[in-house]
């Protein structure tokens, strides 16, 4: 817990644990529902501080923080293997991707602007009026385990960048670089007042905070059960939500299939599958299925997967034992909806190991559901109009990814595919930090 530019002290502590090898890499006092008051109050003090500060100060307050997490980068990419698992190369593209986000929220801080509006209409004349964007108040930042660092700063950033105070909730699995990130903003020029983190339980101190009328904004990632949850609690708040996807790839027989094979190596196995745009399912032409599946299998035969601290290693643990046990689950239920396991489909010790399936029923939780666990189905389609039906075929519609050398076809992909971003040639794992990003269904 961090109040006040300082992390407090108690006798009852959070036990941040590696999940790869159980080692107890951290602990953090756990908060009470006494500090969810307490960090209120001070980021009520806080907001009056901020929304008073001139935009080129928190400006130069995010681009100072994105030096101070430069030259810590190897601490906080040490922290991020750690405490969530990802391999220490993937942590270091995180933190990489942090200091830009950073950075990005120092250049909106200073494009924060209005418009004029016309009023000589509807019989008026010689009338003219503007509006400026304010900052809203208290900002709660609820962020997932999967990107410690770079989604608390997506949230954090933009949020001081426009001169609210901000109160963090991390993952209870992952809240050691969330306080890294608020001593490194306090040490930056942040008023002490304006960033507060508490670590505990989500359904009893995050809902304590959701349901809290003094919170004007709730920035949330994570699942779709959870975001159900805090929409039902939340009352009038402005609520934004980045919640789970089951990506799908269209790759069409003229595509380079060795090219698109590497793609769904990196896209479907980075963070153990652990990515909500991780890539679950594969709709490849049925000329071309066999090749791929050939080029696919030797490329996701050669992931080395082992203990994140190691530079060899390519694919890490999965966070819990509960991640574990469902992802038994969705290869149980693939092998009950007449999906043939080609790689994979078992756990050793705290790591899955890299699966893929083929020809698994629609029906089936792998292409329905959200497995957060590095495994992907292969099916085929004959069609384009089919590949889109197939693609469509289910609750989620983050990002898509679609491989062709046809214009024609990879229009009609953009065009059909009921997604928020549909990535032509590209992965739909694949994101840059100030690229819209949203789903469409909801």
């Amino acid at each position: 817990m961090y109040l006040l530019g300082e992390r407090v002290q108690r006798s009852k502590k959070v036990s941040i644990k590696n999940p790869y090898n159980h080692h107890v890499v951290g602990e953090l006092a756990l908060s009470t529902t006494a500090d969810v008051s307490r960090a209120i109050k001070i980021a009520q003090t806080g907001f009056d501080m901020l929304k008073n500060m001139p935009a080129g100060e928190r400006a130069e307050i995010l681009n100072t923080t994105a030096r101070i997490i430069t030259q810590k980068k190897e601490d906080f990419a040490k922290t991020i293997a750690l405490e969530c698992g990802k391999t220490i190369n993937e942590a270091r593209g995180e933190v990489a991707r942090a200091i830009n986000t950073m950075k990005l929220s120092a250049v909106a801080a200073l494009r924060l602007t209005g418009e004029t509006v016309r009023f000589d209409l509807g019989g008026q004349s010689k009338k003219m009026g503007f509006y400026t964007r304010v900052p809203l108040g208290i900002v709660l930042a609820i962020t997932p385990f999967n990107f410690p660092l770079n989604l608390s700063c997506h949230k954090i950033g933009p949020a001081i960048a426009a001169g609210n105070a901000v109160i963090h909730k991390p993952a209870t699995k992952t809240p050691i670089s969330g306080v890294m990130l608020a001593e490194a903003l306090v040490a930056a020029g942040l008023p002490k007042e304006g960033i507060s983190v508490l670590v505990g339980s989500g359904s009893t101190l995050g809902m304590e905070l959701v349901k809290h009328p003094a919170i004007k904004k709730i920035s949330f990632t994570g699942s779709l059960e959870v975001g159900k949850t805090i929409t039902e609690n939340c009352g009038m708040k402005r609520v934004t939500m980045e919640l789970g996807s089951n990506s799908a790839v269209v790759v069409f027989k003229d595509a380079p299939l060795n090219l698109v094979a590497k793609k769904v190596r990196r896209g479907g196995y980075t963070l153990a599958g652990q990515v909500c745009i991780s890539i679950q399912r594969v709709y490849v032409e049925h000329d071309v299925a066999d090749e791929f599946l050939r080029e696919l299998s030797l490329e996701v035969g050669k992931i080395v997967y082992g203990d994140p601290l190691l530079d060899s290693t390519e694919m890490g643990p999965m966070i819990d034992e509960s991640a574990l046990s469902k992802a038994e689950q969705f290869c149980e239920d693939g092998r009950a909806h007449k999906g043939i396991l080609i790689l994979g489909g078992k756990r050793k010790d705290t790591i899955f190991l890299p699966t893929i399936f083929h020809n698994v029923a629609e029906g089936a939780l792998l292409i329905q559901e959200e497995a957060f666990a590095p495994i992907v189905a292969v099916n085929t389609f004959k069609t384009a109009e089919e590949a889109i039906a197939k693609v469509n075929n289910t609750k989620y519609g983050l990002q898509a990814g679609v491989f062709t050398r046809d214009i024609t076809k990879a229009m009609q992909c953009a065009e059909a595919i009921d997604a928020g971003g549909v990535l032509i040639n590209e992965f739909p794992t694949f994101r840059v930090d100030n690229m819209p990003y949203g789903g469409t269904k909801g």
